[in-house]
């Protein structure tokens, strides 16, 4: 895949646009390693990427209160699925040691999720985590739902959001000049094994120009992706994200 030049839009850059400085090891276990726009990407079965260079690790479609939305509706769902995701979250930032991490839109799921348990368990996660840079790109959901409260210091930005060769973005439409990084389709691999056994696969999928990382939600359905002849697909297998073949 050919390298991209970076747009020259300052307003957009993050100001700590550097070589990545912060210490420590990163356990790549399970994580797949690719090159996307000429940057060198780790893939993790967390449901997220992360790129070394930049110590920042990437992440989509959140949906933070989506579970309290259902029940507001009277519609009984399991309780849980925020704390679960959190420290499945926790366990990405451990692994990867990022020093930012980028919400590619869909952060909060609606304003009737907006709850005040669910806030109370995020204030908690964030105070845990106090020196991470966070930056929200805001998608259609968050348009909807409102911007996370101010105590959570979760940067929100409107697309496109540049960082390196990639203009972060929510929805996946092509960027001139920029790798577009994006999330909003919720993208899955269907793989059929003997015995006519069919297994549906959360998946990263990068084509010539946009990539298109898994919902990082436990709580979501599949989305609205079909695959092109020419996207590289990379489906988490349980702890492991492996390459799935043309």
């Amino acid at each position: 895949m050919a390298d991209v030049v970076e747009p020259n839009m300052s307003q957009h850059q993050p100001a700590s646009y550097s070589v990545y400085q912060r210490t420590g090891g990163i356990d790549t276990r399970g994580a797949l390693e690719t090159t996307v726009a000429g940057e060198r990407l780790l893939l993790y079965p967390e449901r997220g990427a992360f790129i070394p260079r930049l110590g920042t690790a990437v992440v989509a479609d959140l949906h933070w209160g989506k579970a309290a939305t259902f029940r507001a509706a009277n519609i009984p769902i399991p309780t849980g699925t925020t704390a679960a995701d959190l420290a499945r979250l926790t366990r990405f930032i451990a692994r990867t040691n990022a020093a930012r991490l980028v919400v590619l839109g869909d952060l909060i799921h609606a304003r009737a999720g907006r709850h005040r348990d669910t806030f109370a368990a995020l204030q908690a996660w964030r105070e845990q985590h106090e020196s991470l840079e966070i930056v929200l790109v805001r998608g259609n959901h968050d348009v909807h739902a409102g911007d996370p409260p101010a105590s959570l210091r979760i940067e929100t930005v409107d697309a496109p959001w540049y960082l390196g060769p990639f203009a972060c973005e929510h929805e996946p439409v092509p960027r001139p000049g920029a790798y577009v990084l994006a999330g909003h389709l919720h993208p899955s691999v269907t793989i059929a094994g003997k015995a006519r056994q069919r297994e549906r696969l959360c998946c990263f999928a990068f084509g010539p120009g946009v990539g298109i990382l898994p919902a990082f939600a436990s709580f979501t359905g599949g989305g609205a992706y079909t695959r092109a002849e020419d996207d590289r697909i990379f489906a988490i297998v349980e702890d492991e994200v492996v390459a799935i073949g043309a």
